[in-house]
């Protein structure tokens, strides 16, 4: 789970004797550089940015939905856990969402924080990508939807 990220470039390398095509690709958020294997590509859960219309959706969402609290903190845990892995954008947006509201309610634990920093990271780089925004205007706008 790294986040938004962008195509650099496409280079064709030879690694141990096979020639193939690489994307070359840039998480800003890591600072960090990937090279996967263009036929690999379907194999991972790298996916194209939402659109602005997606995005409106879960800025929705985010803004008007309400966490669970009919779970207790094993089940909230596990089952955003599993929204982080899906990749999906409104499934991260919902996590940063009830991570927040819960944490003006009492302290999140040390294991709720880390979840919600990832999360908000994760959200941040990609609105940040799809409306050409920077991450603090993008951290602000989060910031904004949820008081």
């Amino acid at each position: 789970m790294q986040g938004a990220a962008v195509i650099d470039s496409i280079e064709e390398k030879v690694i141990q004797g096979v020639t193939q095509q690489y994307y070359i690709i840039n998480i800003p958020s890591n600072n960090l550089k990937l090279m996967v294997p263009q036929g690999n590509m379907t194999n991972t859960k790298i996916r194209l940015v939402e659109d602005h219309e997606h995005l409106a959706n879960v800025l929705d969402d985010f803004s008007n939905g309400l966490p669970d609290d009919s779970l207790n903190w094993k089940q909230k845990y596990d089952l955003n856990m599993k929204k982080l892995k899906s990749g999906e954008l409104l499934a991260g947006a919902q996590v940063v969402r009830d991570l927040t509201l819960q944490s003006r309610e009492k302290p999140l634990n040390p294991s709720e924080r880390e979840m919600l920093d990832m999360a908000k990271r994760m959200f941040v780089g990609e609105l940040s990508l799809i409306k050409g925004i920077t991450q603090f205007e993008a951290t602000e706008l989060i910031d904004s939807a949820l008081k």
